[in-house]
């Protein structure tokens, strides 16, 4: 009997373990989250970022241009882990960020200074420079470009 309950205690815990450090990404709590790169509060959903660890550690920006530079600092853990930025038409919707499409545009302003924006692909972005101005990226010229 005793080595029943055994086995279940031991059971639920590796369920609980495998299951805690899943990469799966947590929401962002606008008004409460802080900026691990730059420590300010994440208020806007339309220009946050998220960068989720093959653990499962949660690292929340309030700006793309924050998880680009923080990306560069350290390309290996990158590298290694889910990245997210938010979607400019949809604020508070994740996009996957090697797969978006990047504008920086003087008259779209992001928190960070960088006036940085994220859609989901390069139709709604030109229309977007159509209307508003400024330049198209893909993501690894993006930080090439925030980081020079």
């Amino acid at each position: 009997m005793k080595n029943k309950y055994s086995f279940y205690i031991l059971l639920f815990t590796g369920l609980n373990m495998f299951f805690a450090c899943s990469a799966q990404p947590e929401p962002i709590n606008y008004g409460q989250d802080e900026c691990s790169f730059c420590k300010m509060t994440i208020v806007d959903k339309a220009h946050s970022a998220q960068l989720v660890t093959k653990k499962g550690k949660q690292y929340k920006f309030d700006a793309i241009e924050c998880m680009a530079r923080n990306v560069h600092k350290d390309p290996k853990f990158a590298h290694k882990s889910v990245l997210l930025v938010a979607d400019y038409n949809n604020p508070g919707t994740m996009l996957k960020a090697e797969t978006a499409c990047y504008i920086i545009s003087p008259k779209i302003k992001s928190p960070m200074g960088a006036n940085l924006s994220a859609v989901a692909d390069v139709k709604t972005a030109k229309g977007i420079i159509k209307e508003k101005g400024g330049e198209i990226y893909t993501w690894k010229p993006l930080i090439k470009v925030l980081t020079e």
